[in-house]
């Protein structure tokens, strides 16, 4: 089981689509970094993992319970 799941992430603003499908799964005590470009969704998706937005579709489980706002 992962420690943390990304299932189908979309993040929407408007009709500005910032996410797009992101699917992620991460073990607990894996170490792992995200790398992109200025623009890519980067501070989106850290957002998202922090709980502070709640993606505009798919689900993201932290520990086997789902993040809401």
């Amino acid at each position: 089981m992962s420690f943390i799941c990304v299932r189908n992430v979309w993040q929407q603003y408007d009709d500005q689509v910032v996410l797009e499908g992101l699917n992620l799964d991460v073990a607990e005590g894996e170490f792992c970094t995200l790398v992109g470009a200025s623009g890519c969704g980067k501070s989106t998706f850290l957002r998202l993992l922090l709980g502070q937005e709640t993606p505009s579709r798919g689900l993201i489980t932290l520990d086997g319970e789902t993040l809401r706002d």
